[in-house]
């Protein structure tokens, strides 16, 4: 049985709409074309608000799961079991091929979910896709419990430090400091750098849509190169003066890069 919850973003003090079952918690807006949110390893489902706003009017229906990043079991925190999740959320709530927009994580997740599983996805778009490489905190928290050090490396991920607000830094903040997210943090992004995707790019023939900052500091502008020039099917568009997370940074414009190319591509009705 499926029931819907209010959930408050933490990152945005915003209300949004989940839908509660045994298995997934998750958005689900409009009607149409399904495409399916997937955040990163410290994002949450309001960094991709703008985008589920628009597209959902658009013939388009958002989906976001909310990852169990922090509620697997320790050694099934990883990618591998974490794409699982991302399919069988695709195969049990969505039923249908889907386009996959993924940020950081989430587009290492759509990466293996589109090679593991052609058949569940319609279209990838990646924006600061791990997958290849990418910085992180590093290997330990050292400064864990120094707020200081959090807000620079939160700020470090936009172009734009203001987009770094005191709710996200918070957030960032209280994820570090406590201990079993921290483990868990960690477990997931040496599980992101040792599942190296460059060896399986050539086989996806899915098409992908790469949206990126070109001051992204965490996967840097080589990295979506790479990405490009390995993917049979794909497309590189670039935002200026923008970071790690573009549909956040820059919202309005993502949308219409995104936009334009599923017109491009006629992923816009189904069938």
């Amino acid at each position: 049985m499926t029931e819907i919850a209010i959930f408050v973003s933490q990152q945005r003090k915003m209300l949004i709409k989940l839908k509660r079952s045994k298995k997934f918690s998750y958005i689900e807006e409009g009607e149409g074309v399904p495409i399916v949110l997937l955040h990163g390893l410290m994002g949450e489902l309001s960094n991709f608000s703008s985008l589920t706003n628009h597209f959902s009017t658009q013939g388009y229906k958002i989906f976001a799961p909310k990852l169990p990043i922090y509620s697997y079991p320790l050694l099934s925190t990883n990618v591998s079991s974490i794409a699982k999740f991302v399919a069988r959320f695709l195969k049990e709530v969505v039923q249908e091929p889907a386009i996959l927009v993924g940020n950081s994580l989430g587009g290492h997740l759509g990466l293996v979910v589109t090679h593991k599983h052609p058949e569940l996805v319609r279209a990838l778009c990646l924006t600061g896709s791990s997958g290849l490489y990418e910085k992180s905190f590093g290997e330990t928290f050292p400064k864990r419990g120094d707020y200081d050090y959090v807000l620079r490396k939160t700020q470090e991920v936009f172009y734009d430090p203001a987009v770094a607000t005191k709710e996200i830094v918070d957030d960032v903040f209280e994820t570090v400091n406590d201990r079993k997210k921290a483990i868990k943090t960690l477990y997931i992004a040496r599980s992101a750098i040792k599942h190296n995707m460059k060896n399986d790019l050539k086989e996806i023939q899915t098409p992908v849509c790469l949206i990126w900052g070109k001051q992204d500091g965490v996967t840097p502008p080589e990295v979506a190169v790479e990405f490009n020039e390995g993917l049979p099917n794909s497309s590189l568009y670039w935002i200026d003066k923008c970071g790690h997370a573009p549909m956040m940074e820059h919202p309005e414009v993502f949308n219409e890069l995104l936009n334009d190319w599923l017109q491009e591509k006629k992923i816009t009705a189904k069938g």
